[in-house]
């Protein structure tokens, strides 16, 4: 077990460092421009889902669950009521079974994990030092770790993972006198924690699927020799199971059944909920999602943009460095010139998308745009030095 931190050392010339800079204003460029096409889409797809939920809303028929009636094929319905399936959801590798709607299996493997941290400093004549440190350390995860990536795979082997994590659901079920397939059923979230049986225990010694010794711990499965120090390649298992109870559906009625309710607006109306939600409920809690998504594209696109503009720009700084203060000078400068630019061409392309979706609100956002330009052209007259007087 080496968990000896390993320290690389590298330097680069001015001169590389120059041409780094070139090839990044290319990809800085092409970053700007997904980004404007980022948020040009996400301001459409948010206008397309909003009108789509009003759509919705105002079509929405909430019916009996105990009863189908042909006049409501191809409309938009709400149903809620208890789900009911039959049989038993069985983890074949494992035998740990249960009757609710679906069942989950959770694999952590004890694996090496790399860690790195660099710092980088400046050195006479524009050149840098960059020192990387990487750790390894033994940690629970739940997907593979492939150590033949690692810098140094030596000592930190990691094995395949043999088990993963799984989703068995109930093939059918019925909410009243409708049917539910197992799309609709996989939609049903709301899985609560599984204990799985201490007698289970002595099964599992003689299952064809565990390859390794078994024990039942803190309501899961370990797999290895001793829990209490675990070695590379060990398992925890846990399960969680979504119980059969009320459910709300808002859909289209498709004879006994439910499908995606085609809007004109453009998106496709399927909502699965736990226990018995009002429609207005659930539409209210489908804008509210809408609106989440929004802002957190909005952010992204925001900080993507920034992140552009300071690669285009970061040819200047790097310039500069050859006398190392006035590198970091400029640094500052088109650090501020990156986030003026962001938030201007950022604000401007969602005003004139907005503009194309919808034209009055579109206006007002283009407005604040264009006065975060002026202001940050403003400040940067402000903030450069007079000419000196002869």
């Amino acid at each position: 077990m080496d968990e000896t931190p390993y320290v690389e050392t590298t330097s680069t010339s001015w001169f590389q460092r120059l041409q780094q800079s070139v090839a990044g204003v290319g990809m800085g460029i092409v970053l700007l421009l997904g980004m404007v096409w980022l948020l040009w889409w996400n301001e459409g797809r948010a206008v397309q889902t909003a009108r789509s939920l009003a759509e919705g809303s105002g079509a929405v028929v909430s019916v009996a669950a105990n009863t189908v009636t042909p006049g409501n094929q191809g409309k938009l319905v709400h149903v809620s009521g208890p789900v009911a399936v039959e049989g038993t959801r069985t983890d074949p590798v494992f035998g740990i079974s249960t009757q609710g709607i679906a069942l989950e299996r959770r694999v952590e493997m004890y694996q090496w994990v790399e860690h790195t941290e660099t710092s980088k400093r400046k050195t006479l004549g524009g050149g840098e030092e960059t020192v990387t440190t990487y750790t390894y350390r033994l940690e629970w995860r739940d997907r593979p770790v492939d150590s033949g990536r690692f810098k140094r795979p030596g000592g930190h082997s990691n094995p395949q993972m043999v088990y993963r994590g799984e989703r068995f659901v109930a093939p059918r079920g019925t909410l009243g006198a409708f049917e539910l397939d197992r799309g609709l059923l996989s939609r049903i979230g709301g899985a609560e924690p599984f204990r799985v049986p201490a007698e289970v225990e002595q099964r599992l010694a003689g299952m064809a699927g565990v390859r390794q010794p078994a024990k039942v711990l803190d309501g899961g499965i370990f797999l290895g020799a001793n829990p209490q120090s675990p070695s590379v390649g060990d398992y925890r298992i846990t399960f969680s199971a979504v119980p059969v109870g009320p459910v709300s559906v808002v859909a289209r009625q498709t004879g006994k059944s439910f499908a995606g309710y085609q809007t004109k607006a453009g998106d496709v109306l399927f909502m699965v909920r736990r226990g018995e939600v009002p429609a207005s409920q659930m539409f209210a809690d489908a804008v509210k999602a809408n609106n989440f998504i929004t802002w957190i594209v909005r952010a992204v696109g925001l900080i993507g943009l920034f992140v552009a503009f300071s690669m285009v720009l970061g040819v200047f700084g790097v310039v500069a460095d050859v006398i190392p203060f006035l590198g970091s000078i400029v640094r500052m400068g088109t650090g501020f010139a990156a986030f003026i630019l962001a938030v201007a061409v950022g604000t401007v392309t969602i005003g004139l998308a907005w503009l194309y979706f919808r034209p009055l609100i579109g206006i007002a956002i283009l407005a604040i745009g264009v006065g975060v330009t002026v202001w940050g052209a403003m400040r940067g007259r402000q903030a450069a030095p007079a000419p000196a007087r002869v």
